[in-house]
């Protein structure tokens, strides 16, 4: 008799599908943690560099440590992703621009890709050393007599960004210099040579300059040697200009040694505030200066307004490079800007602001303000979403931070299901944190009405980090925008639930009820909270009783409520003698 034939299904049995037993699998482990592992090859500097600034990336040591590494590699695609991520981090910094377009200088055929980058640059910077720069790339590309006139108006689209800073000297006089090299072959010619010359002179000794008084001398010698008799009356028609231009050095030069001390660094990388004295003191010197240049000390006339505007405007772009982590010298920069009817461009100045300063109030509420002015409330929302988690985020690290420190909680995850801890850095920040959604749920209110301002108060009830301030302030929204008191009621009960151990929350609570005549309930929560307190955390609310008593109630409550009072403060009434 023949044995049955095997299934179908067992021909295609898989080994895998089976259920091993426990001692084979422990063998299989063991020998795999026994075989020797190929140790994985140690990041490189420029790995390590990178992962940390990945991490922390206001670090302008490990940035300035980084380009080195990259430039030593001599990997042209490596040292453009250091520069482009560098450039991401601190905008129009020119030393670190002037850098990066110089490795595309060595060769003509790399000119195509300085030249994208000067364009990319140029745009925005305020630097004359950025501009210098790119001037002696032009005259080298441009040697011909056929191409001065292109060589000519470089020099006046770099003067007409530029031209006002201070350290623009330079660049004047090599304008000079090359409009003197220019050669002549009729009168006529001549004649257009001496007049460019002369404008090019004039305006230049009026802006107050590091070289000025040199180039006035300059000026003095070519009038001269053209006209004797002329030359008395242009001196002297400048002469008011060119002395105030002189003064305003004198005053301009004591401003800005205060605002760039001396650095030993090749590229100057801000670093974040500590918000020490110095530090403090440094801003108030940079505001200092802006309203200075904000004043026209130079008095430039109201029918060159716009020269006037050029020169504050390549001030303040330079302030905000230069103090780029400081919200107020943006502050400043936005409000200046929006006052001479820039009002995109200041638009544009808080948003780079607030991508520098993520977490400033300052920044982020003039930019709601803003946006709700221009009707744009969909961008309002997004905008406080988005603050309110970066400061989220701020108040979990610092609560990590005291978790450490304190050994207080417990390290198991689960502290997001906690309140919040007590220490004094974290109540602070979450009373800032509160002012957020305090001033997101006004801007609903205002803008869309009662129903969208619920919506933002909604968002606050389900978030742990969200103070009783919101709560108050929702209440107290209700009613006096919807005459709504029984709403305002219900909300701080809600609040209660949670805050019922803030003796400042059940203040307010109180002073509420209190305010809009509803006794019966103030005399309630009084009653059901003041227990809950112990006698040296309750003595604010039982002073606030003791004056509503005194004031507006009989004598027989009142003389019950100081013995009461005497019951628990056994040592002394003296804090219930409140008469006013």
């Amino acid at each position: 008799m023949s044995e049955p034939a095997q299934s179908q299904g067992d021909d295609f049995e898989h080994p895998g599908d089976q259920t091993q037993p426990t001692a084979e699998i422990l063998n299989a482990l063991n020998i795999i943690k026994s075989e020797p592992q190929k140790d994985l090859p140690p990041p490189t500097e420029y790995e390590a560099l990178t992962a940390q600034l990945l991490e922390k990336p206001h670090n302008p040591e490990n940035w300035r440590r980084l380009v080195n590494v990259a430039e030593s590699t001599g990997d042209i695609e490596k040292i453009k992703t250091t520069f482009d991520s560098l450039l991401k981090q601190y905008p129009n910094t020119s030393s670190a621009q002037i850098a990066y377009i110089s490795h595309f200088l060595n060769d003509q055929e790399t000119f195509g890709a300085a030249e994208e980058l000067f364009k990319k640059f140029l745009r925005t910077s305020p630097c004359a050393d950025l501009w210098k720069f790119y001037l002696v790339y032009v005259r080298r590309l441009n040697v011909s007599p056929s191409t001065r006139d292109i060589v000519r108006k470089s020099y006046e689209f770099a003067l007409n960004h530029v031209g006002q800073d201070k350290e623009s000297g330079d660049i004047w006089n090599d304008y000079i210099q090359f409009l003197k090299a220019g050669e002549t072959t009729t009168t006529w010619e001549e004649q257009q040579k001496m007049d460019a010359l002369r404008k090019v002179y004039h305006r230049a000794v009026q802006i107050p300059l590091d070289n000025v008084e040199r180039l006035w001398q300059e000026l003095e010698a070519f009038e001269v040697n053209l006209n004797r008799i002329t030359a008395k009356k242009f001196m002297a028609d400048l002469s008011p200009a060119h002395m105030q231009a002189r003064t305003v050095l004198r005053q301009l030069t004591n401003h800005l040694n205060a605002l760039y001390p001396p650095s030993s660094n090749d590229i100057f990388l801000p670093p974040l505030p500590r918000f020490d004295a110095s530090e403090r003191t440094l801003v108030g010197k940079w505001k200092a200066y802006l309203k200075w240049e904000e004043s026209n000390p130079l008095e430039i006339e109201e029918k060159e307004k716009a020269t006037l505007i050029t020169r504050i405007q390549g001030v303040y772009r330079k302030a905000v490079i230069r103090m780029r982590y400081y919200s107020e010298i943006w502050f400043m920069a936005y409000t200046w800007t929006n006052s001479v009817g820039k009002h995109d461009e200041a638009l544009s100045i808080l948003k780079a602001g607030l991508e520098a300063n993520p977490s400033s109030y300052l920044l982020t509420f003039a930019y709601a303000e803003a946006l709700e002015v221009k009707k744009d409330f969909a961008e309002v929302h997004t905008l406080y979403d988005k603050f309110l988690e970066t400061l989220r985020g701020q108040l979990e690290a610092l609560e990590q931070s005291s978790v450490a420190a304190n050994a207080s909680f417990s390290s198991n995850g689960s502290a997001s299901e906690e309140k919040p801890p007590k220490s004094t850095e974290v109540q602070e920040r979450r009373t800032e944190y509160g002012l957020a959604y305090i001033m997101y749920m006004r801007f609903a209110r205002r803008a869309e009405g009662v129903k969208s301002s619920r919506m933002a108060f909604g968002k606050s009830r389900k978030d742990r980090w969200a103070p009783w301030e919101v709560y108050e302030a929702a209440a107290l929204m209700e009613y006096h925008c919807s005459d709504d008191k029984s709403v305002a009621s219900r909300i701080f009960e809600k609040g209660l639930d949670t805050f019922g151990d803030e003796i400042e929350f059940v203040l307010r609570y109180l002073g509420f009820l209190i305010s809009i005549n509803d006794e019966n309930n103030a005399r309630a929560l009084f009653e059901r909270i003041i227990g809950t307190f112990p006698p040296e955390r309750a003595r604010p609310l039982w002073e606030r009783w003791a004056r509503y008593e005194y004031q507006y109630g009989d004598l027989e409550g009142a003389l019950k409520l100081e013995k009461r009072i005497a019951e628990v403060y056994p040592t002394g009434m003296l804090f219930i003698c409140i008469l006013l």
